[in-house]
């Protein structure tokens, strides 16, 4: 065990600073429905929090939020003291860590001398508000939120407007069951709509409204509120309780409550991770929103023996799905030097699992993001990353600031851009830039770009090979990647016979290429990829497109002033003319074909493609895409035609519900284009 001496003086201050912190979050959240921060960034300052009591032990004292039950009461409520304790769940966020509350439920029940392996139960985690209902003879005595677990609010008046919630049982018995109540985010959508014509400020989320309606004094309110209730649980009864979760939930249903239809008894844990993987995938379908399952002993005199612990019942546990929000500390802010000479500075951050991934690495996009932010050094931030899209900070979180963290100075030299390191901002822009444009952080990434899947794809040719050819001195520009031979790649250390006939093969094949793939490998600024497919279907030759004036270039749709001003200049360019003509004897550029558009099911329209897609690549998918007349866009609109969901997809999925964008399974997608 740690002596108390021994903690370092930063742990005890994080330490207290992270229970305030929780403590000020935690009212905003449950007793005044007013929450500041998302509730995935909520429980990671609760993880973290949680870690330093467990490598700590004597910093817990009896005042820890880890040892708390929701949230002080409202004053403007009937208190009410709960006939029977009302516990939350721990929470688990990763397989080992469900895995770990498996071996631990298995290592009790061991210890009590029972040797049976338990089967369980998994349930949605529905996100609203927990209430707890008691019924006499069957009749609705009374209904009252969870509280600190032990004096809640009494809301009977208003959860008798919920018409999921039966006031009169199919038996004639005395029970209390808890549950859910929570709103559809249809319901919201449509409230959102009306307090946005009465100019008012929208709901943030349903379980915050549903939460808010809840505690209205006037029934009226929460009746218009379109409120529903799952039951989940019988906490007492005056008949037998059923011996199993499942037939429980069997049994209310029975009653006349809500139940929701999805849950499940499985064998083992292995079961158990698989439900939860389906319904990551599943769970933005629903009308209702869903954070997570829960994961139950099934059998109750097993739940019985196991108990609970100080907050928490021991044979029961939240298992929360990838979170989108988490928090972390920036380690360190580095610079990297683009293919086209901007500077991105980087956050370094400590490894923290987000949405499925360990994120080590954050983009702070440009100086004007780093000062908006006020983000410094060893600062506590929000990380967010949704189904594919990259790491973003969100915010700081200044309460756990300290002296340490000093303001962030941009600098004015890099060593990445060469000679003298000067860079400078990009006139009219918020990017900074090399001042030298041919530095060689920034040569290096041009060829690593050139060499990928999005350009030339020359299979096999990656960072660490283009990185040995430079240090050999084999290659000094693109057309040397095609000049190479089987002699110059046998010098070059663990280069084996058949590792150099598999790349020449691939160097070989990829002499052939596309316009479009063409112009991507250039590395023209403000040439993005789907500007280069429409450059190419315009031109259908370099040669044309190397003539082209700013006007032409400005009449093609989605080519501004500043794109065109930047392709007219990069072709004038001599050494640019140079290195095209050097390019052009070793490669061929393929002729275009001619689009047949009224053959095309997406012709004309836009398609945006979000999370992983089992059998196609993403740029394979975009490819498609082309092919039958379409465009693949990167963000969702209201002139976005479909959303191509793969698994894990995020917050694109999300904005396309929310505007009611069709959404298409990849079955759907790889279906219409075969019709």
């Amino acid at each position: 065990m740690v002596k108390k001496q021994e903690i370092p003086k930063q742990i005890r201050v994080r330490f207290e600073k992270l229970k305030e912190l929780i403590e000020h979050h935690r009212e905003r959240y449950y007793t005044l429905d007013q929450p500041e921060i998302s509730d995935q960034a909520y429980d990671s300052l609760a993880h973290e929090l949680e870690a330093l009591e467990r490598e700590y032990p004597e910093l817990k004292g009896g005042d820890s939020p880890s040892d708390r039950v929701g949230g002080a009461p409202l004053k403007e409520f009937k208190k009410v003291g709960h006939k029977v304790a009302q516990w939350s769940f721990n929470d688990a966020f990763t397989a080992e860590e469900i895995i770990e509350f498996d071996a631990r439920v298995k290592r009790f029940l061991k210890g009590a001398g029972i040797l049976k392996n338990p089967t369980y139960t998994c349930e949605l985690k529905i996100d609203g508000l927990k209430v707890v209902l008691e019924y006499k003879e069957g009749k609705l005595f009374r209904a009252a939120t969870r509280g600190d677990g032990v004096i809640g609010e009494d809301v009977t008046h208003n959860v008798r407007t919920i018409a999921s919630v039966p006031l009169l049982l199919t038996e004639p018995i005395d029970i209390i069951a808890e549950g859910e109540v929570w709103m559809k985010k249809s319901t919201l959508e449509s409230l959102n709509k009306e307090r946005a014509i009465r100019g008012e400020e929208p709901f943030a989320n349903p379980r915050n409204v549903a939460a808010g309606s809840l505690r209205q004094l006037d029934p009226k309110i929460s009746a218009s509120r379109k409120l529903e209730m799952f039951v989940y649980d019988i906490a007492e009864s005056s008949r037998v309780i059923p011996s199993s979760q499942e037939d429980e939930l069997k049994e209310l249903n029975k009653l006349g409550f809500q139940v929701n239809r999805h849950f499940k008894q499985v064998k083992n844990i292995e079961d158990v991770l698989t439900y939860w993987r389906d319904w990551q995938v599943k769970a933005p379908k629903e009308d209702y929103q869903i954070d997570g399952i829960v994961v139950k002993v099934n059998e109750r005199d097993l739940q019985e023996t196991l108990g609970y612990t100080g907050k928490a019942p021991r044979f029961a546990i939240a298992f929360k799905f990838p979170a989108e929000q988490v928090t972390t500390i920036i380690e360190d802010i580095v610079f990297q030097v683009g293919r086209t000479g901007v500077i991105t500075p980087v956050a370094h951050l400590k490894p923290v699992l987000v949405y499925g991934s360990v994120v080590s690495r954050a983009t702070l996009h440009n100086e004007d993001e780093i000062k908006r932010l006020d983000v410094r050094i060893g600062d506590t931030v929000i990380l967010q990353k949704a189904g594919d899209v990259i790491p973003d900070i969100v915010s700081v979180v200044k309460e756990l600031r300290t002296a340490k963290q000093k303001p962030f100075v941009f600098p004015t030299h890099i060593e990445a851009c060469g000679g003298d390191g000067l860079i400078e901002r990009v006139p009219g822009q918020v990017a900074w830039r090399c001042v030298n444009k041919n530095s060689f952080a920034q040569f290096k990434r041009k060829l690593y770009h050139f060499a990928s899947k999005k350009a030339f794809n020359i299979d096999g040719m990656g960072p660490k090979i283009i990185d040995a050819l430079l240090d050999a001195g084999l290659i000094t520009s693109f057309e040397d990647f095609f000049t190479l031979k089987r002699g110059d790649l046998l010098t070059l250390p663990r280069f084996a016979e058949k590792s150099v006939d598999n790349l020449l093969e691939s160097i070989n094949k990829a002499r052939r290429v596309s316009l479009a793939r063409f112009i991507i490998s250039l590395s023209i600024p403000q040439v993005g990829e789907e500007t280069a497919y429409d450059l190419a279907e315009h031109f259908t030759t370099i040669e044309n497109l190397e003539r082209a004036k700013v006007e032409e270039l400005q009449a093609i749709n989605g080519v501004g002033d500043i794109v065109a001003q930047s392709i007219v200049l990069w072709f004038k360019d001599l050494e640019h003319k140079k290195m095209l003509k050097g390019l052009l004897k070793v490669v061929t550029i393929e002729e275009m074909i001619e689009k047949k558009e009224t053959s095309n099911i997406f012709s004309g329209k836009t398609i945006v493609l979000t999370g992983t897609l089992q059998t196609l690549s993403r740029d394979e998918a975009k490819e498609l895409i082309r092919k039958a007349g379409g465009n693949s866009s990167g963000s969702v609109s209201t002139q976005t035609h479909y959303v191509v969901a793969g698994e894990s997809a995020g917050s694109k999925l999300k904005e396309a519900e929310k505007l009611g964008v069709p959404v298409l399974t990849e079955a759907e997608f790889l279906k219409m284009l075969k019709d």
